[in-house]
């Protein structure tokens, strides 16, 4: 392979982020979204050859357009609302315990919970996205390092990488769980639209549908979400979004593909979704926002499908056939051994160099 030829966006913050568990189905688990996925991808993007370039704190105004004020204050303050209100002897990170759904209000108005441990669950809707004393600074520093990895293309550049961690795809505009706090890729999408560009397409190779990344933009024309993803209806993550019959809404009607594949599949059934992708975009975007999971690889503990390093670097190619300057943020990837050179395989992809 060829050297890497890629800027590659980085913040030491994105490491404050330790969630130390999952509690998922009541059962406190070890958890798998950890600093160390930030190091390794690190270490194996400069020894291909990839220049680091240090995030720039951009301010929050691409994260005000992204996500709803009341969310972002709920993240930057209630670990410290946690520790003062003691709950830390007994629980060391905020893990919600009743969510204000449909079901539960019927109609009524969404109230401010006086106590904490109410307020946990208003905007996180899993038990498995903890939040703790570094985790608005590493969310708030990954969705930065999106925001400089799209100006740097804005500016010139045909690519542009963004090790994001923690996360971002599942993140909505008022919401957030699937261990994602902040939408890097909308963040990203957004920095795009604000240097002029047109019309941006998302495309997500995550194994997981990004939820909140189609939410965010699901009734918009300049912005297209394409993803290709484990079958939430064969029972994986997000399970209630991702559906094939999820076009878009308004405006956005006929913006919006989802593909969902069936667990197992591997390489030519993984690359033919990926061609669907890259069809529909077409002549229809001016840049791409690639949302660069690496969890539909065969050796990931997080989803059940077969991609090898060879189908993540066709991944890439065909990414890059669509002709467009690629913004990447990182998303999920799980598997330590193999998440540095499955990265590296399709960013080789997307820049030619494999």
């Amino acid at each position: 392979m060829a050297k890497l030829d890629l800027p590659v966006v980085w913040s030491d913050d994105v490491l404050r982020h330790v969630p130390d568990a999952e509690i998922w189905i009541g059962v406190r688990t070890p958890g798998t979204e950890l600093p160390e996925r930030a190091t390794v991808l690190r270490s194996a993007l400069v020894r291909a050859g990839a220049r680091l370039v240090e995030a720039r704190p951009l301010g929050d105004e691409l994260l005000a357009q992204a996500h709803t004020p009341e969310l972002l204050a709920h993240l930057e303050g209630v670990y410290g609302q946690w520790a003062d209100g003691g709950y830390v002897e007994y629980q060391d990170r905020v893990v919600p315990y009743v969510f204000p759904t449909p079901a539960m209000l019927e109609g009524l108005p969404v109230r401010r919970p006086t106590a904490t441990h109410a307020r946990a669950g208003q905007f996180c809707y899993d038990t498995m996205t903890l939040v703790g004393p570094g985790t608005w600074p590493a969310a708030r520093a990954a969705a930065h390092a999106a925001a400089t990895a799209a100006d740097l293309v804005a500016a010139g550049e045909r690519a542009a990488y963004a090790i994001c961690r923690p996360p971002g795809h599942h993140a909505t505009r008022s919401g957030f769980g699937g261990s994602c706090y902040l939408n890097n890729a909308a963040v990203a999408v957004l920095a795009l639209r604000r240097a002029g560009v047109a019309r941006v397409a998302v495309v997500d190779v995550d194994a997981h549908h990004g939820n909140g990344t189609q939410s965010i933009f699901y009734d918009r024309a300049d912005v297209l979400y394409t993803s290709v993803h484990v079958d939430p209806g064969e029972g994986w993550f997000p399970h209630y979004a991702g559906f094939a019959d999820e076009a878009g809404a308004g405006a956005g009607e006929g913006a919006n593909l989802n593909v969902p594949l069936a667990p197992g599949t591997g390489d030519e059934g993984w690359l033919a979704g990926v061609r669907r992708l890259v069809e529909f975009v077409g002549d229809r975007a001016d840049a791409v926002v690639l949302s660069l999971g690496v969890d539909a690889a065969k050796d990931d503990p997080e989803s059940p499908l077969q991609v090898t390093e060879d189908g993540y670097g066709r991944t890439g190619e065909l990414v890059r056939e669509l002709g467009l300057p690629v913004v990447a943020v990182h998303e999920g990837g799980y598997h330590l051994p193999t998440l540095g050179p499955l990265t590296v395989a399709t960013l080789a992809g997307v820049t030619g160099t494999r």
